[in-house]
C-alpha cells in the first residue's frame, strides 16, 4: 500500500514539474497564435471563400447548356386574336383555328437542348474575374495583416509575463532578505541586545515583503491568462525563455530601413483600393454590348394527326402515341444585344466608385503617416531604453553595496533600524527599476517591429 502511494505521489510530482518545465518559446508562442486562434480561422475561410468565388467567376466563360423534355395532356382549340400573359405565363396550344369548341384530348410532348455561349462581353467576363482575383488578394491580406496584429498582441503579453515573473522573482529575494533580517533581529531581541520593538518592527517589514511577494504573483497569474487566451490554449503557469531575462537585443548601430509598404496593414489597405479601381472597370464594361451566339434543336410529338382540322377524330389518347418524336427542328444564330440605357445610367456608379476609392487612398496616406511617425518614435525609445538600462545598472550595484554596508553596520550594532530598512527599500526598489529597465529594451524593439511590421525584428 505504501509503495503505490509512493509511486502515485512520484508520477503526481514529475507530470506537474514536467508540465512547468516545458519551456514555452516567444517563437513557438507566435506559431500557436497563428494557427490557433479562433479569429485566424475565421479569416482563413473568408480566403477559401474568396478562392471559390474567383473559381466562379472563371466558369462564366463556360456556355450555357439546357436540356428540357415536357409532356403534357390536353386539348388545342384556337382562336384567331391577340393574347399577353401578363407576368409571362402562358398557355399555348398549336393548331389551325376549329369552328367550334370541342374537347378532344391527347398527349403530345417537347424534347430539346439549348446552348447561349457570350461569344465576346466586351472585357465584362473579364474584369469580373479580374474582381475576384483582386477580393481573394483582399482577404489574404486581411489574413496575413490579422496575423501580424495577433502576433504582436502575443508578444507583449509575451513580454508582460515574463516581467511580472521577474517581478515575483525579485520580491521572493527581497522576502528572503526580510526572513534573514527578522530572525536575526528576533534572536538579538531576545538576547537583550536590541528593544523588543525593533524585532516587531522586522517582523512587519517581513510581513509587509510575503505580501508584495502575493500581489506579485496575482499579476503573473493574470498575464498567465492573458498569453492562454490569445493563444487559444488553457490556463497555465508558463515557463519562458530565459533569453529576454538575462540578455539585451544587440544594440542597432543604424535603424532598419523603415519600408512601410510592406507593412501587413498597409499591404491589406492597398489591396482594397486595388479592389476598389477594379470595380471601376467592371462598372464601365456595363455599358459596353453583348455579342452572343445560339443554337436550339428540339423534337415534338403529339397525339393529334397532321389532316385534325378537316377530320376531328384523327387523334389518338393513346400515351405512347403522342410521347414520341415526330418532328424535329433546329436553330443557329448570332445574338447582338446593347442596352443603350446604360450607358448613362451607370456613370453614376462609376463616379461613386471612384470617390470610395480616393477614400480609401486618403485612409492608407494617413495612416501611413502614422507608421511613419511611430517607427522613429520607436527608434528614439530604442535608444532611451538601452540608457535607461544602463542607469538602473550603476543605481542597482551602489543600492546592493549600500545593504551590504547596512547589514554589517546593524549586526555590530553601530547602525539604527530606520537605516537598515531604508537601505533594504533602496535595493528592492533597484532590483525593481533593474528588472523592468531590461524588460523594456524589449517592449522598445517590440513596438518597433509593430511599426515597421516585421515581428522578425523581435526574434532573430
Amino acid at each position: 500500500m505504501k509503495l503505490k502511494l509512493i509511486a502515485s505521489v512520484i508520477l503526481v510530482s514529475f507530470c506537474y514539474s514536467n508540465s512547468y518545465s516545458q519551456v514555452l518559446k516567444l517563437e513557438d508562442a507566435l506559431y500557436r497564435t497563428q494557427n490557433q486562434y479562433d479569429k485566424i480561422k475565421v479569416k482563413q475561410q473568408l480566403v477559401n471563400a474568396s478562392a471559390q468565388n474567383t473559381a466562379f467567376q472563371k466558369q462564366q466563360y463556360l456556355p450555357d447548356f439546357t436540356l428540357s423534355a415536357q409532356q403534357s395532356f390536353g386539348t388545342i382549340n384556337v382562336q384567331h386574336g391577340p393574347m399577353y400573359a401578363y407576368g409571362g405565363l402562358a398557355s399555348a396550344a398549336t393548331s389551325m383555328p376549329l369552328a367550334e369548341q370541342n374537347w378532344n384530348a391527347a398527349f403530345g410532348s417537347l424534347y430539346f437542348a439549348n446552348i447561349n455561349w457570350n461569344v465576346f462581353s466586351f472585357g465584362r467576363i473579364k474584369n469580373q474575374v479580374e474582381l475576384g482575383s483582386k477580393k481573394e488578394l483582399t482577404a489574404k491580406a486581411d489574413l496575413q495583416q490579422e496575423i501580424f496584429q495577433q502576433q504582436i498582441k502575443v508578444s507583449a503579453a509575451y513580454l508582460n509575463l515574463l516581467a511580472s515573473q521577474r517581478m515575483k522573482f525579485v520580491q521572493e529575494k527581497n522576502a528572503e532578505r526580510a526572513q534573514v533580517f527578522y530572525e536575526m533581529t528576533h534572536a538579538r531581541a531576545k538576547s537583550g541586545l536590541i528593544p523588543e520593538v525593533d524585532a516587531q518592527l522586522a517582523k512587519a517589514e517581513w510581513s509587509n515583503a510575503k505580501s508584495m511577494q502575493i500581489k506579485a504573483y496575482d499579476k503573473e497569474l493574470d498575464w498567465s491568462k492573458q498569453l492562454a487566451v490569445l493563444m487559444n490554449d488553457d490556463f497555465k503557469t508558463y515557463q519562458l525563455d530565459s533569453l529576454y531575462s538575462t540578455s539585451l537585443p544587440e544594440k542597432l548601430v543604424t535603424t532598419p530601413e523603415n519600408n512601410s509598404s510592406k507593412h501587413p496593414y498597409l499591404q491589406w489597405q492597398q489591396s482594397q483600393i486595388n479592389e476598389s479601381e477594379q470595380n471601376v472597370n467592371v462598372l464601365k464594361s456595363h455599358k459596353k454590348p453583348n455579342l452572343s451566339a445560339f443554337g436550339v434543336i428540339q423534337g415534338r410529338g403529339s397525339g393529334f394527326e397532321s389532316n385534325y382540322v378537316q377530320d376531328n377524330s384523327a387523334y389518338s389518347p393513346s400515351y405512347l402515341k403522342g410521347v414520341g418524336i415526330d418532328r424535329g427542328n433546329y436553330l443557329l444564330g448570332v445574338s447582338l444585344s446593347w442596352n443603350i440605357t446604360n450607358v448613362f445610367r451607370f456613370n453614376t456608379k462609376i463616379k461613386e466608385q471612384q470617390f470610395l476609392t480616393q477614400s480609401l487612398q486618403h485612409t492608407f496616406d494617413a495612416q501611413q503617416k502614422e507608421l511613419k511617425a511611430l517607427s522613429q518614435q520607436a527608434d528614439e525609445q530604442l535608444k532611451n531604453a538601452y540608457l535607461n538600462f544602463d542607469e538602473t545598472e550603476i543605481q542597482l550595484e551602489a543600492a546592493a553595496l549600500a545593504h551590504k554596508q547596512q547589514t554589517a553596520l546593524y549586526e555590530n550594532g553601530l547602525s539604527t533600524l530606520v537605516d537598515f530598512t531604508q537601505a533594504l527599500y533602496g535595493l528592492n526598489r533597484a532590483e525593481i527599476d533593474y528588472e523592468i529597465a531590461k524588460n523594456n529594451v524589449w517592449q522598445a524593439l517590440l513596438l518597433l517591429a509593430s511599426a515597421q511590421g516585421d515581428i522578425q525584428v523581435l526574434t532573430r
